[in-house]
């Protein structure tokens, strides 16, 4: 069973109101929706996720919630587009909980993880046409060095770019397990780390796959344009990239004042403008690192709408 991560801390951001309006963009099991609408007596909840599957386990999840919340399939990056068919553009608070789920790494057929044999797919959103077989087998060398260095942050992206392509001028490379074991073979085996060599390269085709900063850029925009004055927006990330483009986001939007030449000052930032609720990450505590060490690389940084 997939445990949401932050979950008291990411529920006490949110300040729930019990007549609010909530939004969670990257609904999953619905973990953190469920939290929510206990805390609703007359409000709703949106709820969206591009696996279909996910949507399938939330509703079962929320269904003592019947007719206070809505699943919406999509993704979250078109927030704006999509609450618009509930009849919604206005929220008291807005989650989006960033990255690959325990459901969707636990199912080898899903292609996600290396720990498992399975087909190279990594597709959030399974309707889409691009896997993770067809960036690793029509990709030029290039594009692959690069997607492995950009998402990855891989220092060995071209060694592994280059075996890549080598391996797969004989056959096409199509399983979890044969491409970690090339990049395992390629990096010199693990060498007392306790990481495998193919975490960097996996991280990286799965947010090739799933256009993830992309949908995390765009996410973030359209949630700020869909929160009230007073409203807040709670963002859990995993791993450096994403919670960089969260922290540089958010400081635009809070801006900072300016000192003018002739006295005074103006304030100088992005619109809409916003207000920290922690300057600083909020990161799991002991007791929840001892239940679930998933938690260990998460972050949540949240903003209220000035």
């Amino acid at each position: 069973m997939h445990l949401p991560v932050l979950l008291e801390e990411t529920i006490e951001s949110l300040a729930i109101k019990p007549s609010g309006i909530y939004l969670d963009g990257t609904l999953g099991s619905a973990g953190h929706s469920k939290e929510i609408l206990k805390g609703l007596n007359n409000g709703f909840l949106v709820g969206i996720d591009r696996d279909e599957a996910a949507l399938g386990r939330a509703a079962e999840n929320l269904k003592d919630f019947e007719g206070k919340f809505r699943l919406l399939h999509g993704n979250y990056g078109d927030c704006e587009d999509l609450v618009k068919q509930t009849g919604l553009n206005a929220f008291d608070g807005i989650l989006l909980d960033i990255g690959v789920s325990s459901n969707q790494l636990d199912e080898a057929e899903r292609g996600f993880s290396f720990m498992r044999s399975g087909p190279l797919d990594m597709r959030m959103d399974r309707t889409q046409t691009l896997s993770a077989k067809e960036v690793v087998n029509t990709y030029s060398q290039e594009e692959l060095a690069n997607v492995i260095f950009r998402f990855g942050e891989e220092r060995a992206s071209r060694r592994i770019a280059s075996a890549i392509v080598r391996e797969r001028a004989k056959s096409e490379i199509s399983t979890t397990e044969r491409l970690a074991e090339l990049v395992d073979k390629t990096l010199g085996g693990r060498k007392g780390s306790k990481t495998h060599p193919a975490t960097k390269t996996f991280q990286a085709l799965r947010m090739e796959v799933n256009g993830e900063l992309d949908a995390l850029s765009n996410g973030l925009i359209g949630a700020l344009n869909l929160l009230k004055p007073g409203g807040r927006l709670a963002v859990i990330t995993f791993h450096s990239l994403e919670d960089r483009l969260v922290k540089n986001f958010f400081r635009e939007h809070v801006g900072r004042e300016v000192a003018l030449q002739a006295g005074g000052s103006r304030w100088q930032g992005l619109t809409p403008r916003v207000n920290f609720i922690n300057k600083k990450p909020i990161t799991a505590r002991a007791k929840e690192l001892e239940e679930n060490p998933r938690a260990r690389s998460a972050k949540l940084r949240v903003v209220e709408m000035r």
